[in-house]
């Protein structure tokens, strides 16, 4: 049975176990999920473009590769080409031997095959970080990459929003021509997390450029566990801040923001655009897909923000 539809966007909350042979349901405890429906799988169609989003994952502990040892299990199965960092990329030191323990090391088999990793700094990432090669931030604090012609990934500095890249955001919405405009940065701009929450003063200067310029989705981090917002103002908003760090049970689900949230374990995201719609599925570190669904892009002219 097909998923319902809620306006652009369909949902899930089941959790499923990976298992060689595939994807096997399991009963969701009550207090992890706020809905259960039938999970929406990841169709792994030839030609989509298929990549995953971790942040907040620098620790070097042991929960960081069991996590990282799940991305790659995906990447088995679904052969994704770029992971999104959305920062806080090392915690602690950073040096040589740290970036080698706490990044090269846990995803060894994903950059042996060749997947690329794209970075934003958070607010716990030296700015030396965007000269390290592995990032391919090409020696930038904020920059934009586009791995098909109709995605465009605009990657932001979000914790010194200096104006030169506002309006340098600004630019590069308004001249690209991408069906897919994502912007990726540390701090949300909408969070239900006790620890630190919604990032108000950004959400007011970034926010109406992404309505003007459908933006269809966001990617995040900061907040140390996986929720995707209900969507505001058409767009949708996902933290995935717990690749290695988790502050459990730190979502207020009094917010009213929650459409899906996630703190108990850690997590990353993957997904897939074919043409008009992204599928997604956060996917803890014991394997289990804890939210999914296919969002639409967002079309047409510019809209007043």
């Amino acid at each position: 049975m097909r998923p319902a539809h809620l306006g652009s966007i369909v949902i899930s909350g089941a959790l499923l176990m990976v298992h060689a042979s595939g994807w096997r349901g399991v009963d969701a405890p009550a207090a992890t999920l706020e809905a259960q429906a039938p999970t929406v799988a990841l169709p792994n169609k030839a030609g989509s473009f298929k990549f995953a989003v971790l942040g907040d994952f620098g620790t070097g502990d042991g929960t960081q590769v069991e996590l990282a040892q799940q991305m790659a299990a995906l990447h088995a199965r679904f052969n994704y080409g770029i992971v999104i960092l959305v920062g806080d990329n090392l915690y602690g030191s950073e040096r040589p031997q740290d970036f080698k323990k706490k990044f090269e090391d846990p995803y060894k088999p994903l950059l042996d095959a060749g997947v690329k990793f794209y970075a934003a700094l958070g607010n716990h990432d030296a700015r030396e970080q965007r000269y390290y090669k592995l990032f391919n931030m090409d020696g930038k604090l904020y920059y934009t990459f586009s791995p098909k012609p109709d995605i465009r990934f605009f990657v932001l500095e979000s914790t010194y929003p200096v104006p030169e890249q506002i309006a340098w955001v600004e630019k590069e919405l308004e001249s690209s021509g991408s069906k897919w405009k994502i912007p990726v940065f540390h701090h949300p701009l909408y969070s239900s997390g006790e620890r630190h929450g919604s990032d108000i003063r950004l959400r007011s200067v970034l926010e109406p450029l992404f309505v003007k310029h459908n933006v269809s989705v966001v990617l995040t981090g900061h907040d140390h566990f996986y929720e995707r917002v209900k969507p505001q103002n058409g767009i949708s908003y996902f933290i995935v801040g717990s690749g290695g760090q988790l502050r459990k049970g730190n979502i207020d689900r009094r917010s009213g923001l929650t459409a899906i949230g996630f703190d108990t374990d850690l997590a990353f995201m993957g997904a897939e655009i074919d043409g008009d719609q992204m599928y997604f599925n956060a996917i803890s570190r014991q394997g289990a897909v804890v939210d999914s669904g296919v969002l639409t892009a967002r079309t047409g002219a510019p809209q007043a923000p």
